[in-house]
């Protein structure tokens, strides 16, 4: 039994952006299924008649069996009534390869060297303008892959994106040595200049990402610059680390004298003494070095630090005290009295040291005057 209608579906696979049915001319009544994310044209003698979204539809093609194989006979057998279908697949392909075919020569902004850099990426499209991509680009051809559709952009995709290429790193003033960190900014720049291009065809450039840049390793000059940009942030962070150095040392230094002057405390605070009275026994033990006992003016300056001394330390200067001062007011056993009693000037003197004493609280007034009356007694 002859077939009276035809079923048409897409059959291509998803990395295909237009497909042409195979079966053409077929009979009225003949069904289009349009699943989702897809589109379909209807051409009729030549010319796109009705575009179909996703369902089922009926065909009138004006070619009718039986009586369309009468018409046939006066046209050789073909039907003067010619119909087919094109289909356009509605998804975004993503993973679509690009990359400059030649270096891109621009001067450096950072560094002001001109330089010559590659670049490569991917994109990701989608039909955007069925009628328009299918009119524009593929005419009466049967089909339409990523590869093909690249090919077809790839001439003006080369020339813009080397000029892109060098206005973004331009504009945003992006260093050479910098570029991976800025890959999104680039990418982003780029895309924003191409979209519109792509649009012109009934494409849409969903995505666009620059995911390799090509530096001239190797080159004398770049070399020169990629050296001399390593140490300016190499220097900046070795001086850095040493300021943390010292002062974590000066920090350590601190600690230490607090840690020592804190045991200190603690060891005065456990034999009952403070430190000022460890200050002025310092000063105590250094006068009674001092040879010269009478001269009571070298101990002027500890005299009031002495009389704070007190406790165990306090005898003990008590002690050295009271024996200096024996020394002082004792006469040597072998002068002759006679000369001890003409001497008045050296009884003067001692007076005015036991002044001096009484004065600055090492002995008492009752002290005093009993040492006074022992040096008249002597020189009676």
């Amino acid at each position: 039994m002859a077939q009276i209608a035809d079923i048409i579906k897409y059959e291509g696979d998803n990395s295909t952006f237009i497909w042409k049915h195979p079966n053409e001319d077929f009979n009225s009544l003949t069904q289009l299924i349009v699943h989702e994310s897809q589109e379909a044209i209807f051409f009729m003698n030549g010319q796109a008649l009705d575009l179909f979204g996703p369902g089922r539809y009926t065909l009138e093609t004006q070619n009718i069996p039986k009586l369309g194989k009468a018409l046939n006979r006066t046209t050789g057998g073909d039907t003067p009534f010619h119909c087919e279908v094109y289909f356009i697949n509605k998804t975004e392909q993503m993973n679509i390869k690009w990359g400059t075919d030649s270096k891109v020569q621009y001067i450096e902004p950072t560094y002001g060297f001109p330089i010559s850099i590659g670049a490569s990426g991917e994109m990701s499209l989608r039909a955007e303008d069925s009628r328009k991509l299918l009119l524009k680009l593929v005419g009466t051809e049967n089909f339409l892959g990523q590869q093909k559709l690249t090919s077809f952009f790839r001439a003006f995709l080369m020339t813009r994106v080397k000029t892109y290429i060098a206005q973004a790193m331009k504009s945003n003033a992006i260093n050479i040595f910098e570029l991976d960190e800025n890959l999104t900014i680039f990418s982003d720049s780029i895309h924003k200049q191409l979209v519109p291009d792509f649009a012109d065809y009934g494409v849409s450039l969903e995505r666009f990402f620059v995911t390799n840049i090509v530096k001239p390793d190797g080159d004398r000059q770049y070399e020169k610059f990629k050296e001399l940009h390593f140490r300016q942030y190499a220097d900046i962070a070795e001086a850095k680390l040493r300021q943390q150095t010292d002062l974590i040392y000066a920090q350590t230094e601190a600690q230490k004298v607090v840690i020592d002057s804190q045991a200190q405390a603690t060891k005065r605070a456990q034999e009952g003494y403070t430190y000022a009275q460890e200050r002025g026994f310092d000063v105590a033990t250094e006068v009674a070095r001092n040879e010269a006992v009478g001269q009571f003016t070298n101990m002027g300056v500890g005299f009031g630090t002495m009389a704070g001394v007190g406790g165990a330390v306090g005898g003990m200067v008590g002690g050295m005290m009271s024996d200096a001062m024996d020394s002082a007011v004792t006469p040597a056993p072998t002068q002759p009295q006679a000369q001890k009693t003409d001497d008045m000037a050296a009884f003067k003197t001692k007076i005015e040291k036991l002044t001096m004493m009484k004065e600055a609280g090492l002995i008492s007034d009752d002290e005093f005057n009993a040492m006074k009356a022992k040096l008249i007694s002597e020189i009676m």
